[in-house]
């Protein structure tokens, strides 16, 4: 009517279309229920293959992003080569993970439908977080991932060691939780801002002074991040829950979880903590060198062989750590080609470790391993080339992961650290040896176990062999792309 004012309301671009691999994998997962709750016992083996399926299917719609820049859903949302190259990641490993799952799941009788579908959300809470440019989405991000893997710990029906596991991570990932909303919400007292982009602008207008408040906050964002990627002494959850969660979800943890943890790490420190890099640089040389140091030392003396790998993946977090501290364009590459190395040098050696064990026995234990190149060199020479790759040596691509982060730390003229890192690739060649030794040179003392074979299985171990091998031979291209991908903070 003449006289009144014409209210005007805006739609948003949803842009479904650069959301398709969340879309997929959500999808799946719901799948994945609805199949374990109707299909009773063929439910759950049609779950495992739904997880597969899906799991491509996103990992091609996710590729297919690549070198595509947009902010969507009101800038909540960013889609650009870093996110993409994490989504990546995060979908290899639930292809890898679904496919030792589909024989292990059903020898220890983990509830299938729910298993599977627990293991796509968390890949979706993955791929939320390393796509967020707000602190309220990384938030819900790192929320679904970190409830699924509550469960999926605990899913070793009628296993104390499993039950334990995810209480101690439900508890303790409480309170990391609780101190990362914290930092956030400290940032956003002092700034008044989410949004971290709009955070650097800010401080970069001039107009910001740096007050111990925000000190704080972003202290405590560390401290959040450091729990998820087991940073010391953020670290004390990783051996217990690593040793007591079925080997499955170990291998889950170890490699999709610090890689989204660490990229979501890298977007907010690279966006909104930029400008002061000196300052918070100096935390994480600290924690960079304490992680090596502790998680080497301790490997040292575990006689489990699921134990030794955890206080392993401390010590390769350290490592990671020591390119973070740089902050420079080739340092900020070789976290990313070191993440992607590192989920098929570990990946693989859990595959091994779930071969060997049985239900109910694991046979985790060093001693488990002796005498195996004799009766199986196949799977000896597997884990060997795992082992010594996560060891650092030449050509598998664990060494070239370490190659590229130290001589980042030399260029960057850190001496010490790189210095550091040296002598603890050094240490921890001796604790992988271990296992070598035990699988060449000594005979086994008691029963052998025969392994649990599984096309899917040799299908794992060959996919890991073949990328450790081509990528530490032929190292350029990775890092060329992973190049590209951290080109948005540069």
């Amino acid at each position: 009517m003449k006289g009144q004012e014409i209210m005007v309301v805006t739609i948003p671009d949803l842009a479904f279309g650069y959301i398709i691999p969340e879309i997929i994998i959500t999808v799946s997962a719901v799948i994945g229920l609805l199949l374990a709750a109707f299909g009773r016992e063929k439910g759950g083996a049609a779950a495992g293959a739904v997880a597969f399926i899906g799991s491509g299917l996103a990992t091609i719609f996710a590729f297919l992003l690549w070198d595509i820049n947009a902010s969507i859903f009101n800038d909540l949302y960013t889609i650009d080569n870093f996110g993409t190259f994490f989504k990546g990641l995060s979908l290899i490993v639930s292809l890898l993970v679904t496919l030792l799952s589909l024989r292990y799941v059903e020898r220890e009788g983990i509830i299938k439908g729910e298993y599977y579908a627990l293991l796509l959300f968390g890949v979706l809470g993955m791929m939320i977080m390393v796509s967020s440019t707000h602190f309220i989405t990384i938030f819900i991000g790192l929320e679904v991932m970190s409830i699924s893997i509550y469960i999926l710990c605990g899913l070793l029906s009628g296993n104390r060691g499993s039950a334990e596991a995810s209480l101690k991570y439900f508890l303790l990932g409480a309170f990391a939780t609780a101190f990362l909303l914290y930092g956030m919400a400290l940032i956003y007292a002092t700034t008044g801002i989410l949004d971290i982009r709009d955070i650097a602008r800010y401080i970069t207008a001039g107009d910001f002074a740096l007050t111990p408040m925000f000190m704080i906050g972003m202290a405590l964002i560390i401290v959040g991040f450091g729990f998820k990627t087991a940073s010391v002494p953020f670290h004390m959850w990783t051996p217990d829950v690593y040793e007591g969660a079925p080997t499955s979800i170990t291998a889950y943890m170890a490699t999709g979880i610090k890689a989204a943890a660490f990229g979501a790490f890298l977007r907010v420190f690279y966006t909104a903590f930029a400008p002061f890099l000196i300052s918070w640089s100096e935390m994480l040389w600290l924690i960079a060198v304490a992680t090596m140091t502790l998680g080497n030392i301790t490997a040292l003396v575990q006689d489990d062989v699921k134990r030794m790998l955890a206080y392993s993946s401390i010590a390769h977090a350290g490592y990671i750590l020591i390119a973070f501290v740089i902050g420079d364009q080739m340092s900020s590459a070789s976290i990313l080609y070191y993440l992607l190395v590192y989920t098929f040098m570990n990946i693989g050696a859990f595959t091994i470790v779930i071969l060997l064990g049985r239900k109910g026995a694991e046979n985790t234990g060093i001693e488990g391993y002796a005498g195996l190149a004799g009766r199986h060199p196949l799977l000896a020479l597997s884990m060997s080339i795992f082992l010594l790759s996560l060891a650092g040596i030449p050509p598998l691509a664990g060494f070239m992961g370490k190659f590229y982060v130290l001589s980042a730390a030399v260029k960057a003229q850190y001496y010490w650290l790189a210095v550091i890192g040296v002598l603890n690739s050094v240490v921890a060649v001796y604790y992988y040896l271990r296992v070598i030794m035990a699988m060449y040179f000594k005979e086994s003392s008691g029963e052998s176990i025969r392994p649990d074979f599984s096309p899917a299985y040799s299908v794992v171990i060959v996919i890991c062999v073949w990328a450790l091998f081509h990528m530490g031979i032929l190292p350029r291209d990775f890092l060329l792309i992973a190049q590209k991908s951290v080109g948005v903070f540069m």
